[in-house]
């Protein structure tokens, strides 16, 4: 993200107003704005993937998934944010005029090199307060690997799913994704890169930064 020029805080009601009508997507943060950057082909294929796998396995459900025009309302003692992730799970919509939701259950980041530090950091500091959200995941994109944040009692606890033979359970949601239907037709690194990534990505939970998109 690129903050927007402003000269004084931006009221939820004007950023709404103004998103509206904007030709690129903006985040807000607590009064101000910022322009979001352009993802590659394989960030949105992967984003793609996992879109229409759970919108498979939740047809006729109660739960319903939405893409990366919908943004995510945040709100708690350090004010009001608004992302858009690159998909959410809603079991609780809001009503349908609204350009956002309060309740997700599920969110998924695909990580880029721009985004890493927002995703693992302010974004999952921010996600992880939101009362319904059970589960956060953070999806690579040179590799086949995943990482999972999935509430447990009164806390997030971290998961690490590596390999195209790696399945993440979904029992809050009563789906499954597989990795390989995740990476389908992505493009990865040499084998033996990936294999230099996937065993730093399993001592340090992320990819080494020269290896992402």
């Amino acid at each position: 993200m690129s903050a927007a020029q402003q000269s004084q805080p931006i009221s939820v009601e004007d950023y709404l107003r103004g998103e509206a009508g904007a030709k690129q997507k903006h985040e807000y943060i607590d009064g101000s704005i910022y322009l979001m950057a352009g993802a590659s082909n394989n960030h949105n294929l992967i984003a793609t993937n996992v879109t229409a796998e759970l919108h498979g396995q939740l047809r006729g459900k109660h739960c319903r998934v939405f893409n990366s025009d919908a943004k995510i309302r945040i709100r708690n003692s350090k004010g009001t944010r608004f992302y858009y992730p690159d998909l959410s799970v809603v079991c609780q919509p809001n009503p349908a005029n609204d350009s956002f939701h309060d309740s997700p259950v599920v969110i998924v980041e695909v990580v880029s090199a721009s985004t890493r530090r927002t995703d693992e950091y302010e974004k999952r500091e921010s996600y992880l307060t939101i009362e319904s959200l059970k589960v956060y995941i953070l999806v690579e994109q040179k590799a086949p690997a995943a990482l999972v944040y999935r509430r447990c009692e009164n806390r997030f606890a971290p998961e690490t799913y590596l390999g195209l033979d790696s399945v993440i359970p979904l029992p809050e949601i009563e789906c499954n994704v597989a990795l390989a239907d995740i990476y389908a037709n992505a493009v990865f690194p040499s084998a033996e890169q990936v294999r230099e990534q996937q065993e730093h990505f399993q001592l340090t939970g992320e990819l080494p930064v020269e290896f992402v998109f």
